[in-house]
């Protein structure tokens, strides 16, 4: 389990502690220590997710933790019936009305697989978030943290022509450019973020991230993110692909630092009404120095990766200015790329040790 500062934890608390929420998608990566963390901070939670992309697992050790805490519905955020239900109040709570505040982390969350099922990742991805916004509208929910991507920004460049073309940080004033179906569906649910807003009075956020990584990632599938397939691959011994030549850069962000966002956007005294900001550490490695870090650290310095043609849909180069999020909601990342990948890399090594019995 994460572990957030204690002058943030205590800062936080009086905003969670005893509210009934609602997290779509809260067995995931990203859902999981979001819920891990609403949990630690007294919080009344009920996850949906229709488990086609996470496991049970984590939800499952809360709830025999704290059965009156923690619920689960195992239902697609397609289903409008599952997300009344997800929105109605804990149970183990007397308190009337709805879930406070509604985290939306659901989605089909990956550039190749958006490709080759772009009808399902818009359906889920826009469609999904519309019936989410509105059902939180109908449940009278207080916020809704709505979980967006970087790639909607595609290859936005800027006036800079030499060798640092594209390179420079990505502005929430930038006109998007998505390049996938995944982009094009993400960015479309900040738009309805912000069209509930405007049209229902729904206070809403969106959170655009940017490479998020950490323990829990998924890395046994061809859709996997790049560290958890570094991690995957180096400490079994073997070598792993790099599509395209390894130049282009990503701001690698641990998953602490977006755990952190959800719960300052949520907790913000501020009216939202559907900003867009951007949630990353705010600075960029490109994939063969980041190999060659994890190469070292998985203690195979000298395996070389395997290099493949890039794939269609991916950026050249991404990375976020947090000063937006700074403004908006104090958000600051606490945990910077090398120990998170210190983090990340140990739990790898356990759960491969595990694995080998």
């Amino acid at each position: 389990m994460l572990k957030l500062p204690g002058d943030l934890v205590q800062r936080l608390r009086p905003s969670f502690e005893g509210k009934s929420v609602c997290v779509t998608g809260g067995c995931g990566f990203i859902g999981g220590h979001l819920v891990d963390a609403l949990f630690g901070l007294g919080a009344r939670v009920t996850v949906i997710d229709d488990l086609s992309n996470s496991t049970p697992q984590n939800t499952a050790d809360l709830i025999d933790l704290d059965p009156d805490r923690v619920r689960f519905i195992h239902a697609s955020i397609l289903d409008e019936a599952a997300l009344e239900a997800a929105m109605l109040p804990h149970p183990s709570t007397a308190a009337a009305g709805s879930s406070q505040f509604v985290f939306h982390l659901a989605a089909m969350s990956s550039v190749p697989r958006s490709i080759a099922e772009p009808e399902r990742s818009l359906e889920v991805n826009t469609i999904g978030t519309m019936r989410v916004a509105h059902a939180a509208h109908k449940a009278r929910a207080k916020r809704v943290i709505y979980s967006a991507s970087s790639s909607a920004y595609g290859d936005i460049t800027g006036p800079d022509s030499g060798p640092n073309a594209g390179k420079q940080s990505k502005l929430e004033s930038m006109v998007p450019a998505p390049l996938s179906p995944y982009a094009v569906g993400k960015l479309s649910g900040e738009h309805i973020m912000r069209a509930w807003a405007a049209s229902y009075g729904l206070s809403t956020v969106s959170l655009r991230y940017f490479n998020i990584f950490g323990p829990r990632q998924p890395a046994d599938s061809p859709y996997s993110a790049v560290i958890a397939v570094f991690a995957k691959k180096l400490l079994a011994g073997e070598p792993p692909t790099i599509f395209g030549d390894g130049s282009q850069s990503r701001d690698f962000t641990f998953v602490s630092n977006a755990v952190l966002a959800n719960l300052l956007a949520a907790a913000s005294p501020r009216a939202l009404a559907g900003e867009v900001v951007n949630i990353g550490s705010g600075r960029a490695i490109d994939l063969n120095e980041l190999y060659r870090h994890v190469a070292r650290m998985c203690g195979v310095p000298h395996m070389e990766a395997v290099y493949q043609p890039a794939r269609p849909g991916d950026v050249k180069h991404s990375l976020a200015d947090i000063h937006a999020a700074s403004d908006l909601i104090g958000y600051h990342c606490i945990t910077p790329l090398e120990a998170g990948l210190d983090d990340t890399l140990a739990w790898y090594r356990q759960i491969y040790a595990d694995q080998r019995g």
